[in-house]
This record gives structure tokens, sequence and C-alpha cells, in this order.
């Protein structure tokens, strides 16, 4: 019953997170395009990891773009509460 609860509560917090920060999907994203193009270098198909390496970059930027976008929103949000 405990254990419902608390995982429940963990839950909404991480549904929270990902409201609040647009750019988490693209930068999880980037992190699995990269973790990919480790293992084709690995194997030795270095023409493959530049490709996914590309996309890769593409959505880092775009997350960090994202998140810049939603701090600035938020900051606001969190200024005009404090006053």
């Amino acid at each position: 019953m405990i254990h419902q609860i608390v995982s429940s509560k963990i839950s909404l917090k991480i549904k929270g997170y990902i409201k609040r920060n647009y750019g988490l999907p693209f930068l999880l994203v980037f992190l699995i395009l990269l973790m990919g193009a480790s293992v084709f270098i690995s194997t030795g198909l270095s023409y493959m990891a530049n490709s996914i390496t590309v996309y890769a970059f593409y959505a880092l930027i775009i997350g960090v773009a994202l998140q810049l976008v939603s701090f600035l929103k938020y900051k606001k949000t969190n200024e005009t509460e404090a006053d």
C-alpha cells in the first residue's frame, strides 16, 4: 500500500519534470544515438557512425534550445510568484 503511494508520487514528479523541460526527449534521443554510434565505431562501421552522429548533434542542438526556452519561461513564472 505505502509502496504504491510512493510510486505514484514519484511518477507524478517525473511527469511534471518532463512537462517543464521541453528539450528532455531530444536530449534522450541524443544520448541514445551517441551510444548507437559508439557501437557502430566499435564494430568497424565508421561511415554509419558518422551519419548517426550528425543526427545526434541535431537532436542535441534542438534539445538545448528547447531547454533554454523552458528555462526562460519558468524563470519568469518563478520571479512573478516570488514577488
